[in-house]
């Protein structure tokens, strides 16, 4: 069995999180997705679990953060081309997501565009050609 991640993110808004993380190339997993929860396939090993911030609550007795004031994690996307991160950062706008919530980073082997859902988890699209990078 590979080995698999599962990003467990709490979300205000069910429904309108799963829009968006379908309009960012994943696929609802119904076995594992009900009015509390949606299983969002990124891959055959990367799942966001969505969950909404009352069943996330129950998880932990931690104080669930701001997103929008506060960062907890960065999660990183990697891409197949510049194209594909300029489409990816697109989706995001357009569903509902903020783009470009820092400058683009582009160094010529390596073109990055930060985005946020619609709940203020931050994500980084990023394309990477190993031939070119510096070597120190």
């Amino acid at each position: 069995m590979p080995k698999m991640i599962f990003v467990n993110l709490p979300v205000e808004n069910l429904a309108a999180a799963t829009r968006f993380y379908e309009a960012i190339g994943c696929r609802k997993n119904e076995q594992f997705s009900d009015a509390k929860a949606a299983s969002m396939v990124w891959s055959d090993t990367i799942t966001f679990q969505l969950l909404t911030r009352e069943y996330f609550s129950t998880f932990t007795s931690k104080q669930l953060p701001d997103t929008g004031k506060t960062c907890g994690v960065l999660l990183a996307l990697s891409r197949d081309s510049r194209e594909d991160v300029d489409r990816i950062a697109q989706a995001a706008a357009a569903a509902g997501g903020k783009v470009d919530v820092r400058p683009p980073m582009d160094l010529g082997w390596l073109y990055n565009r930060a985005f946020e859902d619609c709940d203020g988890h931050t994500f980084e699209a990023a394309w990477l050609d190993a031939k070119s990078m510096p070597t120190s």
